[in-house]
């Protein structure tokens, strides 16, 4: 039996994507395997890691726990709508010159969520920084870097 598809219109990194796709596909895996945005990771596929987190219609959410097909109408950013061609963001300038990254494997994550936190306008201390961020595992940093940076752009107005 053929898996029922799905026809789409996203838009992707301002670009507007027409698309059919299997009703039972994963966000994260349409972002990667149809659109090659392979700078959303894909960890655990459970929803714990945070690797693949995106923005969708300005929030948050982890790819892997979405289907393709729910992002019919929606805004979508992924970590490469930041820079500009080799000019990086002032998020991602702040994440290198604190040391926020080491493997890099989560960074594409932090940096969506640091980007959908700063976006919202909620003024953080290190604490709430560090809760907003729980959502997206770390296994090289320590935290501490990619907190000091989050903090230091959020204090320099957070602009993206």
């Amino acid at each position: 039996m053929t898996e029922p598809e799905v026809e789409i219109t996203t838009t992707v990194n301002g670009e507007e994507i027409d698309a059919v796709v299997p009703a039972r596909l994963h966000a994260a895996d349409f972002l990667r395997h149809r659109l090659g945005l392979t700078g959303t990771h894909v960890g655990c596929e459970q929803g714990v890691c945070g690797m693949c987190t995106v923005i969708v219609d300005g929030a948050a959410v982890k790819s892997c726990l979405m289907l393709a097909a729910q992002l019919d109408g929606a805004e979508v950013r992924t970590v490469e709508s930041l820079a500009t061609d080799d000019d990086l963001n002032p998020l991602q300038r702040a994440f290198a010159e604190e040391h926020g990254l080491q493997c890099g494997f989560c960074t594409p994550g932090m940096l969506m969520t640091a980007t959908a936190l700063t976006e919202r306008g909620t003024p953080l201390d290190a604490d709430g920084i560090r809760e907003e961020m729980a959502g997206v595992l770390c296994r090289c940093t320590g935290y501490e870097g990619i907190v000091r940076a989050i903090e230091g752009h959020l204090a320099k107005g957070g602009a993206a």
